[in-house]
């Protein structure tokens, strides 16, 4: 294979361990991977859909691909992706976003959980796996995303994933399945600060602080106030930002590296007629005087949701995929990210949907050539 751009996703992917038995490959891994992503980049969900691709497109792809053998059957997709490392091909993902990325100061990444839900497997009584994302605000792309068995597993994920990732400078944000002290000190170790949300699963230390921020006694201390009105859908929130950093009182507090302030975030909802309350609180390594700070970490915390698992569901289809066996759902959920990447850094078209630019990619050979080798031509061939 000619060099490519150190830059381009298949760069990395070609550094990827393959598989197969010597003697037995038929098909160039690397034209396997570019089939692939390609599919994924024009509405291509099941493997059957990537083989359809790939024979409709055939003429094209031979301009640029080896294909010693022709069109790899389904089959052969599935078998390669089943047994493909699925670690591997997290880090090397990983290490393409660190590639591709800007830095930014104040970065937020968000890491939160997703289980691919058609993932099950009764006939081997193989639950749904969940996977890890990281995904960068500023950059509106996913940095790194790592494979658990259960969701109760993020807890040991987490800290290999941010072992992956450069946090020097950046926010990290997690909800309170994140809460653990491992994962607080993986953070700060790596140069990054953290808001991470504080419920019940820390006990005594979770009671404290909701007992501070709903006593008299907070009247004694010195406190730093954000608030904030969003307006959306019908719906108006508003948000006020208490956050206090006097924490002598605070029991087990220096278990938390770098813990400097607790946060209680008060948000009252109005849809309609209907108005509701609720108070949530967080720990975080930033000073009580960042509060706005802060209270945008909050609030960006849940594009993970509505930028992320919104648009592989709806975009990608990611619920529909009914890929199961062995590493080939975790496989192909970074695919699926990948393409998502693709489409977001690729700028030839302003103000157009990542569903718009799939479309383009689907019209246009040399759009698609442009979004997986970021040039405007490409060659494989010996």
């Amino acid at each position: 294979m000619k060099t490519v751009n150190k830059n381009s996703i298949i760069y990395h992917l070609g550094q990827i361990k393959d598989p197969r038995v010597e003697g037995r490959k038929l098909h160039n891994l690397n034209d396997i991977f570019v089939i692939t992503i390609c599919a994924v980049l024009t509405g291509a969900v099941h493997w059957t859909d990537i083989v359809l691709f790939a024979e409709i497109r055939k003429d094209w792809l031979k301009t640029f691909l080896e294909l010693p053998n022709g069109i790899p059957s389904h089959d052969t997709f599935a078998r390669v992706f089943a047994s493909i490392d699925s670690k591997e091909f997290s880090k090397k993902f990983s290490e393409w976003t660190h590639c591709i990325k800007e830095s930014f100061p104040d970065e937020i990444i968000a890491i939160d959980g997703k289980t691919l839900r058609r993932s099950f497997d009764k006939a081997s009584n193989k639950s749904a796996i969940h996977m890890i994302n990281a995904w960068s605000s500023k950059n509106k792309m996913i940095l790194g995303q790592l494979k658990t068995e259960e969701k109760s597993n993020e807890i040991t994920a987490v800290p290999n994933l941010l072992e992956w990732l450069d946090l020097k400078g950046c926010i990290v944000t997690l909800d309170a399945m994140g809460c653990q002290k491992k994962i607080v000190k993986k953070i700060a170790d790596k140069g990054g600060d953290y808001v991470i949300a504080l419920k019940g699963n820390q006990g005594e230390f979770h009671r404290n602080v909701v007992e501070f921020f709903n006593s008299p006694v907070i009247n004694d201390f010195s406190l730093n106030t954000f608030r904030s009105i969003g307006k959306e859908h019908g719906r108006i929130e508003k948000r006020t930002i208490t956050c206090c950093e006097e924490l002598e009182w605070l029991e087990g507090k220096e278990k938390w590296k770098n813990l400097k302030s607790i946060v209680c975030v008060n948000s009252t909802r109005k849809i309609k007629e209907k108005t509701s309350n609720e108070n949530r609180y967080f720990i975080t390594s930033l000073s009580s005087k960042e509060t706005e700070k802060i209270a945008n970490a909050v609030r960006k915390h849940w594009e993970v949701e509505n930028k992320l698992h919104w648009v592989l569901d709806m975009t990608f289809r990611e619920d529909e995929s009914r890929i199961r066996k062995d590493n080939a759902p975790a496989n192909m959920a970074i695919v699926r990210q990948i393409a998502m990447n693709l489409l977001k850094n690729e700028k030839s078209y302003k103000n157009i949907s990542v569903r718009a630019k799939k479309l383009v990619a689907g019209w246009s050979g040399e759009y698609l050539i442009k979004l997986i080798s970021n040039k405007e031509n490409l060659n494989f061939k010996n």
